[in-house]
């Protein structure tokens, strides 16, 4: 018998490609730890625990990590109002680091040289899981298949993935998958590739697994106050049925319950890759949707203006260092903690409806509000003196009429 290569912790899910790389590996030479992290999606785990075994794992790893996840990933990015290109809510992007976090504990455990995954070569998770393994353990050793010319030049598409498959004797599915990629967590799911890479085409109504389609969705709304400690929702309560859920776990999967039924948290986009290039992507974020909206609220009401300005720019570089795989670097520990600051003072309620793929808020309160009633209203003339405003007025209107002036004398001397 050969002498082994060392030892590799893959990060497997039970699919087809890190069902094909684990006996790869062990081709190769490998001792193969196959390690699985429940974080929230829709997956057998004994049946891909069995699996692995029976492919030749030497061990199998099944973390659940779903908690952390909620606690110190998506907490952060609740905090921040964390969007990528304005539009993506970072589903995919948080949960890598959490997920290869634990990978690398594992590898330390088990003494193994080496981590292994089944992302591809064009696209962002590979940074994402290379980079948190490489800050987390320098000296470890990264085997990526896909970008190994051994690997695909050999399986040039899933035709090759499906003879080898069947060769190695590897389950594969009787019918064929979606023609799409699905990647699940417990903030979203996402959809690429397939039928999917021309962006012309629309969105089957068969694809989309977290939320019902706004269209067929309750006539009527659910009506739910989220309460905030330091920019973290710490209480949901459904005014409806007066249901109340606390703990992070179950608070955040109790609003993706809701949010899924109201159709909440459906995006179509293109976004511009790490790597350079473009890709359409469509997911469903239907907690991640409510939160967004209900802690941007909560925070405007408490948060005073120029803070805000300042918070709101390290929102948009977290966003993207979350986005690029720079979680534990230390410009976003940096970040992180900034942010964190910023939220010591965001407190208080707020009262939302759901409805039809929509999120309205209805009103807020907090203990903390910088909102002053009598100071603003239009009744009332409160500690203020309107007669104030004209002096303010003519000040910042200086710099426009000496602009302006400036500019029709240029024009004026032109046309002499």
């Amino acid at each position: 018998m050969s002498q082994s290569k060392g030892t590799v912790v893959l990060a497997y899910s039970g699919g087809l490609d890190t069902s094909c790389i684990l006996v790869w590996l062990k081709e190769q030479g490998y001792d193969v730890i196959a390690y699985l992290a429940n974080i929230g999606q829709n997956e057998n785990f004994e049946e891909a625990r069995k699996k692995a075994v029976a492919l030749g794992a030497r061990k199998v790893y099944i973390e659940d990590v779903s908690r952390e996840f909620v606690e110190e990933f998506i907490w952060p990015a609740v905090q921040a109002n964390a969007l990528y290109e304005d539009r993506y809510l970072l589903g995919t992007s948080l949960a890598r680091p959490c997920i290869a976090r634990k990978q690398v504990e594992i590898a330390q455990k088990e003494g193994a040289q080496f981590v292994s995954h089944g992302a591809t070569g064009k696209g962002n998770d590979q940074i994402r899981f290379e980079l948190t393994c490489y800050a987390l353990c320098p000296q470890i050793k990264i085997i990526a298949p896909w970008r190994m010319p051994e690997f695909y030049t050999r399986f040039r598409g899933r035709n090759d993935l499906m003879d080898y498959a069947k060769k190695h004797g590897i389950p594969v599915p009787v019918t064929p998958k979606s023609p799409w990629s699905m990647d699940e967590n417990l903030m979203h799911i996402s959809y690429e590739a397939g039928i999917l890479e021309n962006p012309k085409n629309q969105a089957p109504p068969g694809l989309y697994t977290k939320t019902k389609d706004p269209a067929t969705s309750p006539d009527t709304p659910d009506i739910l106050e989220i309460e905030f400690k330091k920019g973290v929702p710490v209480k949901v309560t459904n005014m409806k049925d007066g249901v109340t859920h606390q703990s992070s776990l179950e608070l955040f999967v109790y609003l993706n319950e809701i949010a899924g039924k109201h159709g909440v948290g459906r995006i179509d986009i293109v976004e511009n890759r790490f790597i350079g290039m473009k890709s359409r992507g469509i997911y469903e974020t239907p907690a991640g949707t409510i939160l967004y909206h209900a802690h941007l609220d909560i925070e405007a009401f408490t948060m005073d203006r120029e803070v805000r300005k300042i918070k709101q720019g390290l929102a948009l570089k977290f966003s993207e260092l979350v986005y690029n795989g720079f979680w534990y670097s230390p410009e976003c520990d940096y970040t992180r903690h900034c942010i964190s600051k910023s939220q010591e003072l965001v407190e208080g309620k707020v009262r939302l409806s759901a409805l039809k793929g929509q999120v309205y808020i209805l009103g807020r309160e907090s203990p903390r509000s910088l909102y002053n009633e009598e100071l603003v209203s239009m009744n009332v003339q409160g500690d203020y003196e309107p007669a104030d405003a004209t002096g303010f007025i003519n000040i910042n209107s200086l710099r426009l009429k000496e602009y302006h002036r400036l500019q029709s004398k240029v024009a004026a001397k032109q046309s002499e």
